[in-house]
């Protein structure tokens, strides 16, 4: 089954070294993982998606609750939240194919963040399954590269209430 953790953390180094080693060593991949400061600097946010059995889970994530650094962790994944990736590609887009390709981005709701004589640079967040339809879609125009930002998630509503670091 997939989950989707969210962890609040003391901003310190180590940290994501330490949460990220304890799932491989239990045998979860974690399939994306995104880190960033939240409104108080001195709290991280650890949003990963791993794929594994509830119960065994259940128990990493009880193991994650004693780690020293770890404030708070929640597997979302039954809760309503909102989740997006976002994403960088370049294209090939000679000037014969930029109008098709912006009318896709219009469509996708990306934006065309650099342009050049040969390439386009676009960014697109959205759900997963959104980001995986818009490069099938660019593939045939070629793909120069593409950069994928691991997920992030929020419950919807009012946030639980905060623990003292």
């Amino acid at each position: 089954m997939r989950h989707v953790l969210s962890a609040l953390v003391q901003n310190q180094p180590g940290v994501l070294a330490h949460i990220s080693g304890m799932l491989a060593s239990r045998g979860f991949n974690i399939d994306s993982l995104a880190v960033g400061e939240t409104e108080d600097p001195q709290l991280s946010r650890m949003t990963f998606v791993v794929h594994g059995d509830d119960a065994v889970l259940e128990q990493v994530r009880k193991q994650l609750d004693k780690i020293v650094s770890v404030v708070r962790v929640v597997d979302i994944s039954s809760e309503n939240y909102v989740e997006r990736d976002l994403m960088l590609i370049k294209v090939q887009a000679t000037s014969a194919k930029r109008m098709e390709i912006a009318l896709l981005c219009e469509m996708f709701r990306a934006r065309v963040v650099d342009i050049s004589p040969d390439n386009m640079m676009i960014e697109l967040t959205g759900k997963e399954a959104k980001i995986e339809a818009f490069i099938d879609l660019m593939r045939p125009f070629g793909i120069l590269e593409l950069a994928r930002a691991g997920r992030i998630a929020l419950v919807r509503g009012t946030p639980p209430p905060k623990d003292p670091p």
